[in-house]
């Protein structure tokens, strides 16, 4: 692999193939290439724009490090976003989350603390005293008491250790912000991905196709949110084993009154924990409630596939206001 080989490539502006970007990415992990030849690869890759082979190669040597749930059976999903939206929102995605596994759907939740959002999954999975799981073989026992494990992404991805210096040297967006989504130990079957770009939505389509993973949306939400929001249009490319089919989804059609970015906001982490519970007890703000249906429907759509989406919403709205039956979670 010569490493200066591709990175002149990437300056004049041309991808990197899948095999030369597992080559490139293998070195990166392995600390073969210096501070500063890493520096340029993930500024050089952002400035020409990554490419669906680039980052699918980035995720498969990611998941080659990672500490894998293996042997995994039957159907299974995640629900994430990229972060990088900067709305400060409440954590919509783990309300969502809570209310698939209280509907008896196994859910494999992989998360970090907050990025973008006032409260990250990992912070809210904290406060309601739910455990981060740490290691692979607690997944299983974990989802056969609850339906949900909540994989925290640290303890899953040792391989990042090395990385994170230069990331946060670095202090921009990368390729790494990417893959996080993409790199669920537990390999979800059905997934929700939102991304805070409509530039990344072909992209991480392509890797879920590569993946093949069996049914997906990557979402790109009305005001610039990594979700489905009541506030507009919103914009999704469904992932399935047929193909990828955009679709816009317009939460006025579904019934929803439209609400504004600030009515969906937590000024802090703990006006954002108070909101979950709020939510997962069947209350709150009805646009937060509001949002939370919308993506609960989304999955739902997901997982059965000959169901009409209005029924899916429809569904979800009187799950989201009857709050939580089975999960003792707050």
């Amino acid at each position: 692999m010569n490493i200066q080989k591709s990175l002149n490539k990437i300056c004049e502006r041309q991808s990197l193939g899948y095999e030369e970007s597992l080559d490139v990415f293998r070195a990166l992990f392995q600390g073969e290439i210096t501070p500063a030849q890493s520096g340029a690869l993930l500024l050089g890759l952002r400035l020409k724009g990554e490419t669906g082979d680039e980052l699918a190669a980035a995720v498969k040597v990611a998941l080659e490090k990672a500490r894998l749930v293996n042997n995994m059976q039957g159907v299974r999903i995640d629900t994430c976003g990229t972060g990088g939206d900067g709305r400060n929102s409440f954590n919509c995605s783990t309300a969502v989350a809570f209310f698939l596994a209280d509907m008896g759907i196994r859910v494999v939740k992989h998360g970090n603390r907050a990025v973008s959002s006032s409260c990250g999954s990992a912070d809210v999975i904290e406060a309601l005293g739910l455990p981060l799981l740490d290691d692979p073989s607690r997944v299983e026992p974990e989802l056969a008491k609850m339906n949900f494990a909540f994989l925290f992404a640290p303890h899953f991805h040792p391989g990042f250790a090395g990385i994170a210096p230069l990331r946060k040297e670095l202090g921009i967006r990368s390729i790494f912000n990417l893959m996080g989504p993409l790199l669920n130990p537990a390999r979800p079957t059905h997934q929700i991905l939102g991304v805070p770009s409509e530039t990344f939505m072909p992209l991480m389509a392509a890797v879920l196709k590569k993946n093949k993973v069996q049914s997906a949306a990557v979402v790109h939400g009305a005001q610039g949110f990594d979700e489905l929001t009541p506030c507009g249009t919103n914009k999704v490319i469904f992932v399935n084993e047929q193909g990828l089919e955009g679709r816009a989804i317009d939460p006025a059609e579904l019934g929803f009154n439209l609400c504004t970015p600030e009515d969906l906001a937590c000024k802090d982490k703990d006006e954002a924990l108070k909101r979950q519970k709020e939510i997962l007890s069947g209350h709150g703000p009805q646009a937060m409630q509001d949002m939370v249906a919308l993506n609960l429907g989304l999955g739902l759509s997901l997982l059965n596939p000959g169901v009409d989406m209005r029924e899916c919403v429809s569904q979800a709205r009187k799950t989201v206001s009857s709050g939580l039956k089975n999960l003792q979670v707050c």
